[in-house]
């Protein structure tokens, strides 16, 4: 039988893979050499025991069929120590390569989450090592700088109307539109409107001075309103009067928050100032 052993170290080993391949002399077949002196006529016996050389080099029998094949690339850097391909999601290979093979795997660097914990609900996408490139968070919680974070809530969630996770508005339920957290003081009809149109709920979301109609809503919920805005953070709706947006033939009517009754004044009285958001 053919032994070909080649120690070499990774840097030159495909250099002596190449002189291998290249000969094809029958000095590296010292049993071949010896069969040209002695009269068995046996294949195996005289070391050709492959059938063929899977498109390697070799020498074939002078008697049958049979090959005594030299050392391929591959197995000559399997002898070595380099059998990774590392060829699976997200592996790199470690040091020196051989025929692109590896004596170990890594992975990338981006596969450095383990999605474990509170608001974690797994890992998205392939994982390398049991790490991810991200993860995925459970309800109320949301991928963002590389963790599962607590949610910051905005815009109306049922009853509330919440800016970065803080309630800004309140509504009753059937109610269209959500009452802002507290007055803005007593002021005349000019002051009320323009200061209403400035009134910002979050960012660019402006509100508005309500009408008549919205005033009288807002009475009948008033229970409801107040107790919202009392559990979060908010100022309850006093039981003075309170301007609307809707003109009376000589200024502008008020409602009531004691009783819900309707007047009118002119714009030169300071009364209560209390927005409101219609549209989001």
């Amino acid at each position: 039988m053919i032994s070909v052993k080649i120690n070499v170290d990774a840097g030159v080993i495909m250099q002596k893979i190449s002189f291998l391949l290249l000969g094809t002399s029958l000095s590296f077949l010292p049993q071949l050499t010896f069969a040209q002196c002695v009269a068995t006529q046996d294949c195996a016996t005289l070391g050709y025991t492959e059938t063929s050389c899977n498109g390697g080099k070799g020498v074939k029998c002078p008697f049958g069929n049979k090959w005594a094949c030299l050392p391929t690339k591959e197995s000559v850097c399997k002898e070595e120590g380099f059998t990774l391909s590392c060829n699976e999601t997200g592996q790199i290979g470690g040091g020196d390569s051989c025929n692109g093979l590896y004596k170990q795997c890594s992975c990338d660097s981006s596969y450095k989450y383990t999605c474990t914990g509170t608001g974690y609900s797994g890992g998205s996408g392939s994982a390398c090592g049991g790490k991810y490139t991200a993860c995925t968070c459970t309800s109320g919680y949301e991928w963002k700088d590389g963790s599962c974070r607590k949610q910051t809530q905005n815009g109306a969630v049922g009853e509330l109307y919440y800016c970065n996770g803080k309630v800004v508005g309140v509504r009753a339920t059937g109610m269209g539109f959500y009452v802002a957290m507290k007055d803005l003081g007593r002021m005349n009809w000019s002051s009320a409107n323009s200061q209403c149109r400035n009134y910002s709920f979050c960012g660019n979301v402006k509100g508005t001075l309500p009408n008549r109609e919205q005033l009288k809503s807002i009475y009948q919920n008033k229970s409801r309103v107040n107790s919202l805005l009392s559990t979060n953070g908010g100022t309850q709706l006093t039981n003075s009067l309170y301007w609307s947006s809707t003109s009376s033939g000589y200024g502008y009517y008020l409602v009531g928050m004691s009783d819900g009754g309707v007047d009118a004044s002119g714009d030169y009285n300071s009364f209560s100032v209390r927005p409101i958001l219609t549209s989001w």
